[in-house]
């Protein structure tokens, strides 16, 4: 699933392509759950944005949107498997992509923007019909304080101000939940998916399954260290959720094995192994990750086989406390990431796992990311 990095990936080539230019036509496929589980339709989107100017690019965590010189604004999820695409650049980063591996319009494509002036041409893509689109009646300045976007937590590159050490302690205490699933809740904190979430408690040396209600300052801190530290990294100018381009001692380097056992290792030789907790999938370093507090029942199930993360199931019970977010986090497929991000990575390339690939079927699972 597209997180917080990758989304702002895409944001940046719709500033380089989009921004400042007139919509001069849309065609559109209609697909009544990509548009109409989220109230509009594809003529409704058609209708509100040709001859519309877009003004700016915007993200909050896995969401983002056009900014139109009026309103609606389209805000659009990636959901499991869904990507932006252009016609003139590529926006895979995991190899050089050739006119035949893209042809165009792309398969899978919902919405197609057509610019005045302008040789590029922007589709919106999604295999297993997992994403949304929607029309936003508000303000441009008011987005962010509109359904669903206020139904999320703040975003850790764009609201340090509100994300400090102190308000991370205050959610973890209110809360007896392991501190991965506290993450992962878009309601608390917008954008960490499983990866994101993996490399901040690798960084933090903390482990996932302890309570979030049982940390010390100490460990608080070390918390919130690692989020800004990796969020801010993975979503840089320099990066762009490119893991080709991730510092070398980052989890996320190493933990995509070939199925063998005690075939994931860190440069160091520390290993990396697998629990699957409640259906969810966890990779973890444990000479550096220990518990040291209460965890959520016993961690079983623990293997260094890469292989076992493309089990993971859903976890039926998990389920957001907000309509909004628990239609986009559930439809989307969050608790089922793991699964299909392990296989794509090692078919892709050797090396890391966000990688954006075409899609091949519109199956559940197993899937492949779009370039």
């Amino acid at each position: 699933m597209p997180e917080i990095a990758e989304v702002a990936r895409i944001v940046h080539f719709l500033k380089k392509h989009a921004v400042g230019k007139t919509v001069q036509s849309v065609k559109t496929q209609e697909d009544t759950i990509i548009y109409g589980k989220v109230g509009t339709s594809a003529a409704e989107f058609e209708k509100a944005m040709t001859g519309k100017k877009i003004v700016n690019a915007r993200q909050q965590g896995k969401y983002f949107w056009l900014e139109m010189d009026s309103p609606p604004h389209p805000l659009m999820h990636f959901g499991m498997s869904g990507w932006m695409k252009f016609s003139n650049d590529h926006t895979a980063y995991y190899r050089p992509t050739t006119p035949e591996e893209n042809p165009w319009p792309p398969k899978f494509w919902k919405f197609i923007l057509q610019l005045k002036d302008s040789d590029c041409e922007v589709a919106f893509i999604d295999a297993r019909r997992l994403g949304r689109i929607r029309l936003v009646n508000a303000k441009a300045d008011d987005m962010r304080i509109t359904t669903p976007l206020k139904e999320n937590g703040p975003d850790p590159v764009l609201d340090p101000e509100i994300l400090t050490v102190e308000w991370l302690k205050k959610k973890l205490s209110s809360k007896k939940v392991p501190v991965k699933a506290l993450l992962l809740d878009q309601a608390n904190i917008s954008g960490i998916g499983n990866w994101v979430g993996d490399e901040i408690m690798y960084q933090a040396r903390l482990h996932p399954e302890q309570y979030s209600n049982t940390f010390t300052d100490e460990q608080v801190k070390r918390l919130h260290d690692a989020m800004m530290y990796v969020c801010n990294t993975a979503c840089g100018p320099e990066v762009m959720g490119d893991s080709d381009k991730f510092p070398e001692d980052w989890l996320m380097k190493h933990r995509w094995g070939k199925g063998k056992k005690d075939s994931n290792k860190l440069p160091n030789g520390d290993k990396i192994t697998f629990l699957k907790v409640g259906g969810r999938t966890s990779a973890i370093v444990p000479r550096v990750q220990k518990k040291t507090g209460a965890v959520a029942g016993d961690v079983s199930g623990a293997s260094s086989s890469a292989e076992d993360e493309k089990d993971t199931k859903p976890r039926a019970e998990n389920k957001r406390k907000k309509a909004a977010i628990k239609e986009e986090e559930e439809e989307a497929g969050e608790e089922g990431e793991e699964a299909a991000v392990a296989p794509q990575a090692k078919r892709g390339r050797k090396g890391g796992a966000i990688k954006v690939e075409e899609p091949t079927k519109v199956t559940p699972r197993r899937s492949r990311r779009n370039a």
